[in-house]
């Protein structure tokens, strides 16, 4: 469903995007056996229209998103914590962390248990080292990661490294490790779709000489996002249609 927003747009609720670059027709939500629980600042949430928590929770059914800063008193996040039927992990970088990438798949069978509730993250990198320190509870989790192999489809953000990945494209890479384990029986090929549409809507608008957003110097280019590469100008060259 649609509604009306101040400069007169019309805005999806669902996906909170405009009405012209909605991706709710490129949604095909799954059921996975692991839980996905979305922990997002407060200051993501409010990025509403490009953040890529919101599409995976539309993209998942079993799945939710919970938003605050420090989760040690949240009622919900305890809730899932203390349920004894299940086992939750925190999805966190680090080299002491169960790595999915190079364990066997008896291990992460055994490693995940029956019932995984995996937590992720969502916010930017210095909100996310806060959102950990501030949240005893969390502290305790015990932790999964993977190898990065890929750079980030988010052309259009900022990333602190090139293979950095938003939200979306981690559980992605999650739940494709856990089908080769298999933990998840789910078809994935057409996960990232509304990712990758939300990024040509976007690339579509900065080029589109119409738009107030509209760089003239831009030459059917757009500039890749890297804050440790000031000095040097990287493009990507996108063919007109």
């Amino acid at each position: 469903m649609q509604e009306k927003i101040k400069n007169s747009r019309i805005k999806c609720y669902k996906c909170f995007r405009p009405s012209s670059t909605c991706i709710c027709k490129h949604i095909s939500p799954f059921q996975t056996k692991t839980r996905f629980i979305i922990l997002m600042h407060p200051k993501e949430y409010k990025k509403e229209k490009n953040g890529t928590g919101i599409m995976t929770k539309l993209q998942l059914e079993n799945s939710e998103i919970i938003v605050d800063v420090d989760f040690t008193h949240n009622n919900r996040v305890n809730e899932i914590l203390n349920d004894e039927n299940s086992c939750s992990f925190l999805l966190y970088p680090g080299k002491d962390n169960f790595n999915l990438s190079n364990s066997k798949s008896s291990e992460i069978n055994a490693f995940m248990g029956n019932h995984p509730y995996i937590f992720l993250l969502d916010g930017t990198w210095s909100c996310a080292r806060k959102m950990l320190k501030l949240s005893k509870n969390l502290q305790n989790l015990r932790r999964v990661s993977f190898d990065n192999t890929i750079k980030s489809k988010f052309i259009i953000k900022q990333q602190p490294e090139s293979l950095c990945l938003s939200t979306i494209e981690s559980v992605y890479t999650v739940l494709n490790l856990l089908k080769e384990a298999n933990v998840e029986q789910c078809e994935t090929k057409d996960f990232l779709i509304p990712f990758e549409k939300m990024i040509e809507y976007q690339v579509e608008y900065i080029l589109n000489p119409n738009s107030k957003n509209f760089d003239s110097t831009a030459n059917g280019e757009i500039p890749l996002k890297n804050i440790y590469k000031k000095s040097t100008e990287r493009k990507i060259i996108f063919e007109q249609q």
